[in-house]
């Protein structure tokens, strides 16, 4: 795939694109496809550190209103992207610069496995329970053919093993690492190997391999056009998400309102 930003002076450094902020966050106004195609030009380069890519949703824009340790861990992105619909809507009603879609990371991670086929470059899948990874990793295979699963892990490790996890992802030679840990515990996990990891990018999904499996079911269509699937997600796991939903969303939403802008703050 040729890239239309191949002609960049600098190919390890990321293109200009525009920003929109909201709350601590300040996310760029990119597509799914854009994400891919840089995803593709960095693995194609020889140099240059692994980049962190993070997402923004409701869940995050809370969190990181309330908690000092993980404000400070949304800094270190190379890139942040909008997992939360609203903020996309939002991106549109406030006239504020836009975000063209919404990149939830179950469909991006189907987006790099399309593109990412018969590449050469693989996918280190990192998280869930040891069967919910192993089966995501099955599946992936099964329905992306020649996609390279260079290795995989569950997220069940203890602080001493992590530097063995490090050395098990480097040995894969994997290209894109796909953390899902859960907030905040992957970015923390991210910043702290991010210049011990030899990958390029380092993605972080949350639950993401529990939605390929099928553990966790998407919302139709029509509820994630809408920005509402975060309904459907609470009415399907209501005992997980309950609590989490009546308290983030409602904040969140207020912080999208009160507190935004272009570019960073």
């Amino acid at each position: 795939m040729i890239s239309r930003f191949d002609s960049c002076a600098d190919p390890t450094t990321l293109p200009p694109v525009k920003k929109v902020r909201f709350g601590a966050f300040t996310i760029a106004c990119v597509s799914r496809s854009m994400l891919v195609e840089w995803a593709l030009r960095d693995c194609a380069t020889p140099d240059g550190s692994a980049k962190l890519v993070f997402d923004a949703n409701g869940h995050a824009l809370s969190m990181a209103r309330t908690s000092e340790h993980y404000r400070g861990t949304i800094a270190a992105a190379d890139i942040v992207h909008a997992d939360g619909g609203f903020l996309v809507t939002l991106s549109r009603i406030l006239r504020l610069n836009v975000i063209p879609e919404r990149s939830a990371t179950t469909d991006m991670l189907t987006d790099f496995a399309t593109a990412f086929a018969r590449t050469g470059y693989g996918f280190y899948l990192l998280g869930s329970d040891e069967r919910v990874n192993e089966n995501c990793a099955n599946i992936l295979s099964a329905e992306f053919p020649g996609l390279e699963i260079s290795g995989r892990r569950n997220g069940f490790f203890s602080p001493d093993e992590e530097k063995d996890v490090v050395k098990a992802i480097n040995s894969s030679g994997a290209s894109i690492l796909w953390v899902g840990l859960g907030k905040p515990k992957e970015q923390d996990f991210c910043i702290r190997w991010r210049h011990a990891l030899n990958v390029k990018w380092i993605v972080t999904c949350g639950g993401c391999f529990n939605y390929v499996t099928g553990d966790y079911p998407r919302a139709p269509q029509w509820m994630q056009r809408a920005n509402i699937e975060w309904i459907h997600r609470l009415a399907t796991r209501p005992r997980a998400l309950f609590t989490r939903y009546l308290l983030t969303t409602p904040h969140a939403l207020w912080i999208a309102l009160t507190d935004h802008g272009n570019g960073s703050r």
